[in-house]
Parts: structure tokens; sequence; C-alpha cells
């Protein structure tokens, strides 16, 4: 099989560079996407696709078929766009809506409009990134945890819908990853036990490959030692 094609959404982002990184590493063509700017320039291997709006379905169709019409194909999604904000449950109804269009309304536009390319692939895959945190939320992660549980039932349910073909539809559900954020939101926490970028991206790219074909509907968790 030639280099496979994976697009990778929230590009720009801590674990969105991680993830590219490795993706280029073990040789595949990435097309990143990002509602920010994607600073890489484009080249053989690489395709940027910056101020794309993925709560827009137009919009999340229009790079998706930029990505096919590039590459020849997609032979994997990765969704990381998305978002996060600690709101107790009384506070502003906006932070609830702003958390569904982040999380869940990213990754389901992306899953829709990358599906008709999956689907001309043997091994076609999608990885969501969902949340421990949305196993048992916390106080103050209603929204976000909520927003989160909604992408973890997506992606079980994408997973039921195309199970009778090749591709493949899994989770990843991070605890606190090791980000320079985080550790200026929490300085006093022990960062030595979150989940490094890396290591969230070495499970990705696991769950994107090959090697994953009999895991569908997998809500993983990546704890690191939280």
């Amino acid at each position: 099989m030639s280099q496979r094609v994976t697009v990778i959404t929230g590009a720009s982002g801590v674990l969105g560079r991680a993830v590219a990184d490795a993706a280029l590493a073990r040789g595949d063509l990435v097309a990143a996407i990002d509602f920010g700017a994607v600073e890489r320039p484009d080249d053989a291997a690489w395709m940027g696709l910056g101020g794309v709006d993925l709560t827009d379905p137009a919009a999340a169709q229009a790079a998706m078929d930029a990505v096919a019409e590039r590459f020849g194909r997609i032979d994997g999604l990765l969704n990381i766009a998305g978002g996060f904000v600690w709101q107790m449950t009384e506070g502003p109804l906006d932070g609830w809506n702003r958390m569904h269009r982040m999380n869940l309304e990213t990754a389901l536009n992306a899953c829709r409009a990358a599906l008709s390319h999956l689907s001309r692939v043997s091994q076609g895959r999608i990885v969501n990134v969902g949340a421990w945190g949305a196993v048992q939320a916390g106080a103050g992660m209603g929204a976000y945890a909520a927003s989160k549980a909604s992408v973890h039932r997506l992606t079980e349910s994408l997973a039921e819908e195309t199970k009778g073909t090749g591709l493949t539809v899994n989770a990843v559900l991070p605890s606190i990853i090791d980000t320079p954020a985080n550790r200026a939101d929490m300085p006093d926490a022990d960062a030595a036990s979150w989940v490094r970028p890396a290591e969230l991206a070495a499970v990705m790219l696991f769950l994107a490959s090959d090697a994953a074909s009999a895991v569908t509907g997998a809500l993983v968790p990546v704890r690191g030692r939280v």
C-alpha cells in the first residue's frame, strides 16, 4: 500500500502538532486542519488548511474534499479539534453551547464529511478524542463532560453503523494532557503524572494503523498516572 493519507483536525494545538509530527515520522501524508492558522508551509507530504470552522458542515465538507483532491483519498481522520471550559452548572448557558459546538459538532461534521472518502479505501480509520473526565464528571466539569460524553456516544454509534465495512471508529480518553496551558492553570499539580502529548499521539496512531483492524467502537483510557 502507498503512504496513508491522514487528516488531523485541531492540528495547530499542542496535541495536534504532536500527532502530526508522529504521523509524518511514520511516513504518512498529512492534511492539517485548524480553525486558526497552519504555519507549516505545504510540501509533498503536508497540506495545511487554516481558517476552517468545523462547526459549519459546509466548511468541513469543503476541507475534506480539498484533501481528497490533493492526495487522491483519505485513509484516516484524527479528530483533535475541541476545547475546554470550567464552570459551575449555574454558570452562563453559553459555556454549555460552546462546548457542544467545539467538541461534538466539530467531530460530527468532520466524520460526516470524511465518510464518503473513507468508504473508498479498504482500511479507513477514525479516531476521536473523548475525555476520561466525561466518564464521571467533577464539579465545574458538566459542560465539558457532557460534550465529550456525546463524542463517546458518537464514536460507538458510528462504529456500529460501519462495522460491516473495513472502517474502524474509536476514541481515546485522556486524563490531563501535559501542555503549557495546563501547567499554567495548575501550577501546584504533579505534572509528571499527566499524559504527555507524544504518548497520546502514539495510541491514536496505533488505532489509525492497519494493526488495529480488529478494534472498533472502543473508548480507550489514556490516563497516564492520574
